[in-house]
């Protein structure tokens, strides 16, 4: 917690609990911990697959009237993410003056190309007074580096990784991109909460707090930098430059937590509450991690975790808590090699199926050295021809059946996450049986396509490693 104090210096309260009555009493210090956000298990609608995925995209950015917000890594350059685009367009030019379009991408990612993300979004940008289009540039690629480093290779160095997006006063929650593959065969997860106007006033406003000190998109395909933008990401200082992010976001968090909620008549009616967690290592916050890892330490006997990440590298503090400190039994889903996206990739990204697969062995050893394989399973994802991009946790409290929490976002629970990228995801808490049973439906669906990864499997020949790639893992671990 040392490296994290900062942070929370004006969190005195963390992790205290309350007497608030909607949470179940294991989670109720979530409300000292982050903003919270109150509605009716009945606002939350979940979605199953990419195809539904897109087309929820379509629908909600063709009937938007105030406002269309995205939050990812990157836009795609092909036919769907043309049509996506052009829905948006259509919009534009047929509303009034109220739509506002704001969309925030990684500056690295959504340049790397000839034809990339800041071309397809050119139209939108001939109605400048209601579109903005934002690239965040990492701090931490500058100097030589910035210089020497491959596009496909600079992005190692840090990312803009959150994914949401906004339609007026609902909120798609996920972690999958804009391009082809996350709408067709990629699987991943998507919750979609509907008309909670003060928590899509809080993502826009986290947005509005990055777009502040990201590049600005023009219609002619250059960018610069906002006229209230003190310190440019990698010219300038780069500890002043955190410092004003850092001031800008964290201050800007926790005004939102110290906000009015709900009125106390509509309290009553909820059942439901959500809470959102950022991790932004580039400017020193680390809120999510810190919150994640208290969960998992927290998990008591009869209790049941199940964790999927399409990206198989937990930090050392996560093995910590789910191996030595949480009592609850642990699922694990992680992608197989044949369902990486680097599968089959050219030159050393194609070794990198094979570091997750060396990653999750030396877990596996972990866990036998510490007599825990009867608590802690593993399981690969396997789908032919899907690829597995799914990432979220599951918490299923001692004898119940159906979870009560539920976290879902950009988070891969691993070491970029909480040391390269910004991140955002949200904890979900409900006593809404439907939605607790609808949850349950969604992990089970996902773990439906897992197999066991077992010492049998990790020790086949099929799934040796390279040497290269078991002699280079640990030191690129924090890359993955």
């Amino acid at each position: 917690m040392k490296r994290l104090s900062a942070s929370f210096k004006l969190l005195d309260n963390l992790f205290e609990n309350t007497d608030k009555t909607i949470v179940p009493t294991p989670f109720n210090w979530l409300y000292s911990s982050a903003p919270n956000f109150k509605i009716k298990g009945d606002q939350i609608a979940i979605l199953h697959e990419p195809k539904d995925f897109y087309n929820e995209l379509l629908e909600r950015c063709s009937t938007s009237q105030n406002r269309i917000i995205f939050s990812s890594l990157y836009l795609g350059c092909g036919s769907k993410e043309e049509k996506l685009v052009s829905v948006i367009e259509s919009r534009l030019k047929n509303t009034s003056s109220n739509l506002q379009v704001s969309i925030l991408l990684d500056a690295n990612r959504g340049s790397r190309g000839e034809k990339n993300s800041r071309h397809i979004l050119l139209p939108l940008l001939l109605y400048q007074k209601n579109c903005q289009v934002s690239l965040f540039h990492s701090p931490n690629l500058r100097g030589p580096l910035k210089q020497i480093l491959p596009s496909r290779f600079n992005e190692l160095l840090g990312l803009q990784h959150m994914k949401f997006y906004i339609f007026d006063d609902s909120v798609l929650i996920t972690g999958a991109n804009l391009s082809h593959d996350y709408f067709t065969n990629r699987q991943d997860r998507y919750i979609l909460i509907l008309n909670c106007k003060p928590l899509a006033d809080f993502l826009a406003g986290l947005v509005e707090c990055v777009s502040q000190i990201s590049f600005q998109l023009d219609q002619d395909n250059n960018v610069s930098l906002p006229e209230k933008s003190k310190f440019h990401p990698f010219n300038d200082s780069k500890e002043e430059y955190v410092k004003a992010g850092h001031d800008l976001i964290w201050n800007y968090f926790v005004n939102s937590m110290q906000s009015e909620g709900t009125p106390a008549e509509e309290e009553s009616e909820n059942d439901t509450v959500i809470f959102p967690l950022l991790e932004m290592p580039p400017f020193k916050i680390h809120h999510d991690s810190v919150i994640t890892k208290h969960l998992l330490d927290m998990a008591p006997a009869g209790a049941e975790i199940h964790l999927a990440t399409g990206y198989f590298n937990l930090t050392n503090e996560y093995v910590d808590s789910l191996v030595n400190r949480s009592k609850a039994a642990v699922k694990i889903l992680m992608a197989h090699p044949t369902a990486n996206g680097f599968l089959n990739a050219a030159g050393v990204a194609g070794g990198v199926p094979y570091a997750y697969t060396t990653l999750a062995s030396n877990f596996l050893h972990h866990i036998e050295r510490h007599q825990a394989t009867n608590r802690i399973q593993i399981f690969e994802f396997l789908r032919s021809g899907w690829t597995f991009h799914s990432k979220g946790l599951w918490y299923t409290l001692p004898q119940e059946s159906t979870p009560h929490l539920t976290l879902i976002g950009s988070s891969n629970f691993g070491s970029r996450s909480v040391t390269k990228d910004l991140e955002m995801q949200v904890a979900i808490v409900t006593t809404n049986s439907k939605l607790r049973e609808v949850l349950a439906q969604e992990r089970d669906r996902l773990y439906q396509s897992g197999v066991p990864f077992t010492r049998e499997v990790a020790d086949s020949p099929s799934r040796r490693s390279p040497l290269w790639v078991r002699s280079t893992s640990r030191i690129f671990k924090n890359y993955f």
